[in-house]
């Protein structure tokens, strides 16, 4: 085999993996910038602006990373020595390191889905009784896709049953949206009628949309500049933001629907690799496909190291 066809990779690891395009970095090169920590880089004002109004919430925040972002919802929604309830493979839980532990001083309280999807029964189940002995329960924490399911989409009747739940028990509800821009083009529904049944939600731009880095809070005022502190506690005050924010502008305007090729992609790729025998197949509802691995072929390590040989990353 040529160098040229070992140098050439398909990298199909995650949508983190995207560059940006010229479009964007003329946007990042122009990029009008100021001081972001002491409020003053316009970019990132125009920014914040146009995610809030996208998703229905009164402010956003611009934050480096959705796990920083996610860890953020949880430390001004819930309160140490609480439960914080959510799905039993949810990122926050299995990819976010403790960090709830570590910043909020909460327990997690994982629920098992239905293939990763949660409803209002089994969110209520978990809610703890009123008892002094207990752990009181004091948020909700949803995922729209579901990424450890395979980007799977929260149905919309889902979170609108949880959300009155949670209304009546009193219980704030935050959704980690990382790739709730898939959901959105997958369904055609907009984001703003997902993110009005929670009290805050966390968009990535990172993801399909590719930007280099970055994510969004968003919900409202009073939440939002409780975030602004925490946000700045874990060491996320930026300066010139703006040359970040302004790839997140085009992104939104260029990129978003484009997921839908995205999610054509990934429908061929899961039909084409359910004909090979040994392997079987999650239909994608977006931009995620998992497959399992059975005889004869290798087990998943050995198969990926020869698929890198021929420059495919998965």
């Amino acid at each position: 085999m040529s160098q040229h066809a070992r140098s050439v990779a398909v990298d199909l690891r995650s949508d983190t993996v995207t560059r940006p395009t010229p479009g964007m970095r003329e946007a990042i090169a122009n990029a009008e910038v100021g001081d972001d920590t002491l409020g003053d880089d316009p970019t990132v004002k125009r920014l914040e602006e146009t995610v809030a109004g996208l998703l229905g919430k009164e402010a956003a925040l611009f934050f480096p990373s959705g796990i920083m972002a996610n860890q953020t919802a949880v430390r001004v929604l819930s309160s140490p020595g609480t439960e914080v309830v959510l799905e039993a493979h949810a990122h926050i839980l299995d990819w976010e390191e403790g960090a709830p532990a570590e910043w909020s001083r909460v327990q997690l309280r994982p629920v098992p889905g239905r293939d990763g999807i949660l409803d209002a029964e089994r969110i209520e189940a978990a809610i703890r009784p009123d008892n002094r002995f207990q752990p009181r329960t004091s948020l909700i924490c949803l995922e729209n896709t579901h990424n450890g399911a395979g980007g799977r989409i929260l149905p919309l009747e889902n979170m609108r049953a949880i959300r009155e739940l949670a209304l009546a028990r009193g219980i704030p509800v935050h959704l980690d949206g990382a790739r709730l821009w898939n959901a959105s083009v997958a369904t055609g529904i907009p984001v703003a009628e997902f993110a009005a049944h929670v009290d805050t939600v966390m968009v990535c731009l990172s993801k399909g949309l590719g930007c280099p880095v970055g994510s969004m809070l968003a919900g409202s005022r009073e939440v939002m500049a409780l975030a602004w502190r925490v946000r700045r506690r874990l060491g996320g005050g930026m300066r010139q933001a703006g040359i970040l924010a302004a790839a997140g502008l085009y992104a939104l305007e260029h990129h978003r629907e484009r997921l839908a090729v995205d999610h054509a992609n990934a429908r061929l790729l899961g039909e084409l690799a359910a004909q090979i025998p040994g392997l079987s197949v999650i239909p994608p509802e977006t931009n995620i496909v998992m497959i399992d691995i059975a005889e004869p072929l290798p087990d998943a390590v050995t198969l990926l190291a020869r698929l890198e040989t021929l420059g495919i990353r998965m």
